[in-house]
């Protein structure tokens, strides 16, 4: 019961984490994108946008570390980025010229769409079990629908005891696909990427 408690919480919180890195991703570079783009015409767009791409790297290390932690999917280390010779604007120029940093800005920027499933799945599978779990202590203080169903005797209350139970059972399988499926997105990430 512990070690299925234990796999149950993990799989929640890394659906949650998915969610809330895949909105940083998005965020972070669809700022970064547009100001940097924008102020290309000055000189001060193009390091914004070289130390943007150089950021690709330090997030998919971390994704790959977060992912073995939470699913144990092995993902090989991305290689050190090589140190640069030349000028900045030599270093700037092999930055955005490199399709390697554009391809991990895209798929990292796509795992906003990855967090967004990964947040359904969470609160259905994770947070409603729990809900409906707690239906007999919430009942007495608050009214309670479920859907058609009002809880206002206890063996109503009881019986969504019951199903939440159930559901959490079966809602911990479902959450551990999830969490799988999300941990293969990143495998597939890095096998696009390299």
């Amino acid at each position: 019961m512990k070690k299925w408690l234990r796999e149950y919480l993990l799989n929640f919180c890394f659906l949650m984490l998915t969610f809330g890195t895949g909105v940083f991703y998005f965020c972070y570079y669809l700022v970064g994108l547009v100001f940097g783009l924008s102020m290309c015409f000055t000189i001060v767009g193009i390091p914004i946008l070289t130390y943007l791409l150089r950021t690709t790297r330090t997030f998919m290390n971390y994704d790959r570390i977060q992912t073995k932690f939470y699913t144990d999917i092995t993902i090989e280390p991305v290689m050190k980025r090589k140190a640069h010779s030349g000028s900045s604007w030599t270093q700037a120029k092999e930055e955005l010229a490199n399709v390697r940093n554009w391809k991990a800005v895209s798929m990292l920027m796509l795992k906003f769409i990855v967090g967004i499933i990964s947040l359904f799945c969470g609160v259905i599978f994770c947070i409603v079990p729990v809900l409906w779990i707690l239906a007999p202590w919430a009942s007495s203080v608050v009214d309670v629908n479920l859907g058609n169903l009002r809880m206002d005797t206890l063996p109503k209350s009881l019986l969504v005891m019951v199903a939440g139970i159930l559901f959490a059972y079966v809602g911990s399988w479902a959450a551990k696909g999830a969490a799988r499926l999300t941990g293969r997105y990143t495998q597939w990430m890095f096998s696009v990427w390299q």
